[in-house]
């Protein structure tokens, strides 16, 4: 009887031996010694499988994460650390499917359909960390920045993932070493700068200039 597993597992091996997907559901299901019904019980075509696959690679890196001991005494940098290089970590052992499945997405501003559930848990995840990090005012509350700073998140995902499967370096080094910049660079865009310490005291300046004329010091 066909599964949810069984038929991924058909799949990744019919995709990545062949190079392309099944040309129907009907020829995958006979050379898999399954019913076309038995498969739309669980997938409603082969993009919901890599669409399933991707979303369950996320699920399950965040579900790790969270096991981990020190988890709870972890900055929002360091939980986002902790994601990028465990889902990283993940992927290596379905890198062959990964690289084809990403290959073969057309190139497009849009997020790709098969990304779409992946996006939605990344980002639940995100805005929770995001949340905490302005709590504890790790992060600066900017009005309306600070709603975008998971899309600042999942835009440096993309950019990871698509740098890993060009990366030829021992061990992925260059990825660990890419995730490490980009995250250290976002996180530091999250934060109070000297920047927004210019612009407050513009704005004090702007609501207070009349007082220093009151004083004797405007200019004549």
């Amino acid at each position: 009887m066909a599964t949810i597993e069984s038929i991924q597992k058909a799949y990744i091996d019919f995709v990545l031996t062949e190079g392309t997907q099944p040309k129907s559901v009907y020829v995958f299901a006979k050379k898999n010694k399954m019913t076309e019904e038995e498969f739309y019980r669980f997938f409603g075509s082969f993009d919901a499988i890599e669409q399933h696959l991707w979303t369950n690679f996320a699920v399950r890196t965040i579900a790790e994460i969270k096991t981990q001991e020190v988890w709870g005494q972890y900055s929002a940098r360091e939980k986002a650390l902790s994601f990028f290089y465990s889902f990283f970590e993940l992927l290596k052992s379905s890198r062959s499917f990964v690289v084809y499945s990403i290959k073969k997405q057309p190139k497009s501003f849009t997020t790709p359909v098969i990304f779409t559930g992946m996006k939605d848990a990344f980002e639940s995840f995100c805005s929770d960390l995001i949340t905490e990090g302005l709590e504890t005012n790790e992060l600066s509350e900017r009005k309306f920045f600070s709603n975008r700073y998971k899309d600042a998140l999942w835009v440096q995902l993309v950019f990871v993932l698509n740098f890993w499967i060009n990366d030829n370096s021992t061990g992925f080094e260059k990825t660990d070493e890419a995730i490490e910049k980009g995250i250290n660079v976002t996180f530091d865009l999250f934060q109070r700068s000297p920047i927004d310490n210019l612009f407050e005291y513009g704005k004090f300046l702007a609501k207070n200039g009349g007082l220093t004329e009151k004083m004797g010091f405007g200019s004549n």
